[in-house]
């Protein structure tokens, strides 16, 4: 065992930068593949489905879509397109300037109003193995927290569509292979310094693992990092458009905390788990924040606001 990996190592000293290069692009194209192929992937996997069959998209929606692309000013709006997505908001994949496209997902909530509530009440929700009863209280306040209105529906799918139009996905997917060969440049960095390479098996191995340890916790600090930015920036650009989007940004983000109030409630001791008090959500482990807080992108989108009335 030593001894193969004695050759395993003696081969990745010798062929060092091919195997980081050929590394780093693995690593790259595993975390940017399903943005190439949406349509094979990411759309399967959110799909709608009724009656057996892929959900059509509304024409209602379609027109609200293709409304957006142009307040969005995108370079081509063939290179977009519109599913019937399960959830409760908007979720986009793909790179527009790539053969596929972008594919934005919108939900069957987005076809109701406060008028017409259909996509909302003629859906079966579960909770905790329990049929939600629209007509109770807490129905009542979940149903309206899938309201939107035109507004905020713009708002949503801007959102998602200047994401993909500025790149987030590719930005995303390029900071596993930066760390990658942050660990990697490091490491002959400091055998070279501490003459390591002609001194024990051991200490070498030490100074990988620290290496390692170190840049595994800046990948998920630097991943954080690059979601919440990216957060940020979309709401910020999509509030921008104007100030009837700014204003669906700020009613978006109300009924998005309400519904996790309410989603809290409903769910019991695992809603608590998933959902603060506020309406944010809590991180999956003490090492990953992944999203930018709610009532903070609430309330970036309310200052903007005021700034465009001043």
């Amino acid at each position: 065992m030593i001894s193969s990996f004695l050759k395993v190592s003696a081969f990745v000293q010798k062929y060092r930068t091919p195997v980081l290069l050929i590394s780093c692009g693995g690593v790259f194209t595993a975390n940017i593949f399903y943005h190439v192929f949406p349509n094979g992937t990411y759309r399967k996997l959110y799909q709608a489905w009724s009656k057996g069959e892929p959900a059509s998209l509304s024409e209602k929606l379609e027109d609200t879509f293709q409304a957006v692309l142009k307040d969005c000013t995108v370079g081509s709006t063939k290179n977009y397109t519109a599913f019937a997505s399960f959830g409760f908001h908007p979720i986009g994949a793909g790179v527009p300037w790539l053969p596929a496209g972008a594919h934005v997902g919108i939900p069957a909530n987005f076809n109701s109003s406060a008028d017409d509530l259909a996509g909302i009440t003629n859906r079966t929700i579960l909770i905790n193995g329990k049929e939600v009863e629209w007509e109770s209280e807490i129905g009542n306040s979940l149903k309206e927290s899938l309201v939107f209105s035109p507004e905020a529906k713009k708002f949503a799918i801007a959102r998602e569509v200047v994401r993909l139009e500025s790149a987030g996905p590719v930005l995303h997917a390029a900071v596993a292979p930066a760390c990658l060969a942050g660990i990697f440049v490091n490491s002959v960095v400091l055998k070279q310094i501490f003459g390591l390479y002609t001194g024990s098996m051991l200490a070498r191995g030490l100074v990988n693992v620290v290496v390692l340890g170190l840049g595994a916790a800046f990948y998920f600090l630097a991943a954080d990092e690059i979601s919440q930015w990216l957060d940020y920036r979309s709401d910020r650009r999509a509030a921008s458009l104007s100030p009837e989007y700014a204003k669906g940004g700020v009613e978006f983000y109300d009924k998005i905390l309400l519904r996790n109030k309410t989603l809290r409630m409903l769910m019991g001791p695992k809603g608590e788990e998933m959902y603060a008090p506020s309406g944010n959500l809590f991180p999956a482990n003490v090492f990953s924040l992944k999203h930018a807080p709610y009532t903070v992108r609430r309330e970036g989108i309310a200052t903007l606001l005021k700034e465009q009335k001043m």
